[in-house]
């Protein structure tokens, strides 16, 4: 019996190593569902199609490469902010955007779509199947440009086109996987040298484009007697081992980075498209390396920019360089960095009061019982600062969070994806209050699989960032304040164990019978809606802002919270400032 497009489509899919789909099934996919049961690759049934695109791009993040799908209408359009994350995290992934019968398209018929505009912004191909003869070239074409380009592939399939006999073509099914060498010139890179050589001061600034590169960056660290910063994205790999790290930058990061970057004569960007433009220096010079020549210069005034591995370009760098000795300044930055650690850790030692934990100290405990080799995800807002400020680096784990799209919900989605692609790893979602809300019917997907997923969830009761966002800006908040259902009852009713966390003390045992439980578990700790996460430079008028919206919480009859926020935050702005 001949095969299906479906079927054809699948066995492409096995011979690119694809291990699962996720996906919701229904109508214009179930022929595709069906051809997967008789294959090696598992369908991963999700609640809801945004958890399967943000599970999938956790999983390519890790592994390379991954598939989601969603069937016609609907069903596809819920995988769009999955699928921007991925392209703009830079994660190999395929959509299969499964749609109406193709006879019925540009008739206005029930639940159609126009796939090629809705993926357009976020694909770097987006192509429908229409004819047999399409299948394999389209296929091969679009896994090529994914692992090649690293960004999302669309395929608009519709549902009467799967079920169609299948066709050979003649061209290549094959998927490359090419890993070729780029460096800068060697012009280029003797003007580099001199460019350092002539500097007395110089920080490295890394992003995730120097993961493969820790062994390098400490080298030249070394021999530069520099300083070196990184990104949020870039911290797990560049943390590591740097006797010359000085913490991250930008609105999450922390003063010392800052402060080295515009302190030196000479920056250099490795492998980052940092894209906080306030927070980057204008008085000296900068030099950008980067994989992808289009992202130069889009975020600072460079001195040189440059396009090469970050890796390849350091080896054929060193050489050209001459050993610097002065370790004044290198010094001077390591001293600041130390009283910022200290610092931080101020806010560790406070613990908090009954249902105003501080999160500080929830995160600083739980990077100390996590293992070595864990898997974090961080949802965005609040979690994703106390990820950056307080989880560290072992060379062994990996953060995930949604990085540069910046959407809510995605810690608990994206451990889904990490569990199912590292099932002997532990794998530990920073979970808001408000992103678990957002998807919580997927709690029931960590169930049905046996995933050993540990939620932590940072129960502030507010929209928290939102809040600091809007005091910030002088207004009062509004509307950011969050009634909660009891979370660890929910997590019962899903089938494992929650567990509400209310005091101080009872925290790290709390953690620690998380953590050795052999399953999923969820822990719900109530933790303080004031604590604050200023970034590492603090403007005049953010202060002045902030001062503002107090006055008026307290002439809106609310000064016992505004009393409270001060009270919080006024060390840590005194400090900065």
């Amino acid at each position: 019996m001949a095969k299906n497009i479906a079927e054809q489509i699948v066995e492409m899919l096995e011979n690119a190593n694809v291990k699962r789909i996720y996906a919701v099934t229904g109508d214009s996919l179930n022929h595709l569902n069906i051809a997967v049961k008789k294959s090696s690759i598992e369908w991963i049934h999700v609640r809801h199609e945004e958890v399967g695109a943000y599970a999938a791009a956790a999983e390519a993040e890790l592994d390379g490469f991954a598939v989601c799908a969603g069937s016609c209408g609907p069903g596809h359009v819920h995988l769009i902010n999955g699928v921007y994350e991925a392209h703009r995290s830079h994660v190999p992934m395929l959509v299969i955007a499964s749609t109406i019968p193709s006879n019925e398209m540009g008739m206005d018929y029930f639940q159609e779509t126009n796939t090629i505009k809705l993926f357009d912004d976020c694909s770097y191909y987006n192509q429908m199947i229409t004819r047999p003869e399409q299948v394999q070239r389209t296929l091969q074409t679009a896994i090529q440009h994914a692992i090649s380009k690293k960004g999302v592939a669309v395929i608009g399939l519709p549902g009467d086109v799967s079920e169609l006999d299948a066709e050979d073509a003649t061209t290549s099914n094959q998927i490359f996987k090419t890993n070729p060498v780029i460096r800068p010139s060697d012009e280029e890179l003797n003007h580099l040298a001199n460019l350092i050589n002539e500097s007395k001061k110089v920080t490295i600034y890394c992003g995730i484009g120097a993961e493969k590169s820790n062994v390098e960056v400490v080298e030249l660290a070394k021999f530069l007697k520099a300083p070196v910063g990184y990104s949020f994205r870039g911290k797990m790999a560049i943390q590591p081992n740097n006797p010359n790290e000085v913490g991250l930058t930008g609105l999450l990061g922390l003063p010392s980075a800052y402060h080295a970057m515009h302190e030196a004569d000479l920056v250099l960007l490795l492998g980052t498209d940092f894209p906080y433009e306030k927070f980057m220096p204008v008085k000296n010079k900068i030099v950008q390396i980067d994989e992808s020549p289009e992202r130069l210069g889009r975020r600072a005034k460079l001195e040189l920019g440059l396009t090469g591995d970050v890796k390849e370009t350091i080896k054929a760098l060193l050489p050209l360089l001459k050993e610097k000795t002065d370790v004044n300044f290198l010094n001077q930055q390591l001293e600041f960095y130390e009283k910022v650690k200290e610092h931080q850790l101020t806010y560790v030692k406070e613990f908090g009061t009954e249902d105003n934990i501080q999160p500080e100290y929830v995160a600083h405990t739980l990077d100390q019982l996590a293992k070595n080799d864990a898997i974090f995800t961080v949802d965005t807002g609040m979690c994703c600062v106390w990820g950056a400020r307080f989880i560290t680096g072992t060379g062994e784990r990996k953060m995930l969070g949604s990085f540069n799209h910046g959407s809510m919900a995605n810690a608990m989605p994206m451990a889904i994806g990490a569990s199912l692609a590292y099932p002997g790893r532990q794998v530990i979602a920073m979970c808001g209050d408000g992103g678990l809300s957002m998807l919580l019917g997927d709690m029931a997907t960590i169930f049905q699989y046996k995933l050993p997923v540990k939620l932590i969830v940072f129960n502030n009761r507010s929209l928290g960032m939102v809040k600091l966002e809007m005091e910030v800006g002088g207004m009062p908040d509004n509307e950011t304040d969050m009634i909660n259902p009891d979370f660890a009852m929910i997590a019962q009713a899903m089938g494992y164990p929650g567990k509400n966390v209310r005091k101080p003390e009872e925290v790290a045992g709390a953690i620690t019978e998380c953590l050795n439980h052999d399953g999923p578990y969820l822990l719900n700790i109530f933790t303080n809606p004031n604590a604050l996460a200023l970034p590492p430079k603090i403007e005049f008028e953010q202060v002045i802002g902030m001062t503002k919206s107090m006055a008026q919480l307290m002439l809106g009859g609310k000064m016992e919270e505004a009393l409270d926020t001060v009270k919080s935050n006024y060390k840590h702005i005194k400090e900065l400032l």
